[in-house]
């Protein structure tokens, strides 16, 4: 990159690391989710801050998001929780349990598409 170039973004803070909180020996899984769900949140909040102090223009920032595949990490959060709560369902044909799992792999399409559009 040369000096002329205007940088995609610039790092000025660090976001702290996430903090276990509420887990238990009993909570397996749950307590990965209770530490890594605020840790992906941070990380998404550094993305954004460095989009904001960054010099780029609107189609490096989204060829950036892209080439990274932003949109295909964030959309597999909902499609991993799609499979586990229609594993985790008793009744598969439960009309509750069919409209969480299409509500969760709908907003995977949606985050897919916002992208795609760009």
């Amino acid at each position: 990159m040369t000096d002329h170039q205007p940088a995609l973004a610039r790092i000025t803070h660090v976001e702290k690391t996430a903090e276990r909180t509420g887990t238990t020996a009993d909570t397996g899984a749950g307590e990965e989710l209770t530490v890594l769900a605020p840790a992906a949140a941070a990380a998404l909040n550094l993305l954004a801050d460095a989009v904001r102090r960054g010099g780029a223009d609107q189609d490096d920032i989204v060829q950036a998001l892209k080439t990274a595949r932003v949109d295909e990490a964030f959309a597999g959060i909902f499609d991993a929780a799609s499979e586990r709560v229609m594993e985790a369902a008793d009744d598969p044909y439960d009309f509750g349990t069919r409209l969480d799992t299409d509500n969760l792999s709908g907003a995977a399409s949606d985050i897919r598409r916002a992208l795609h559009w760009l």
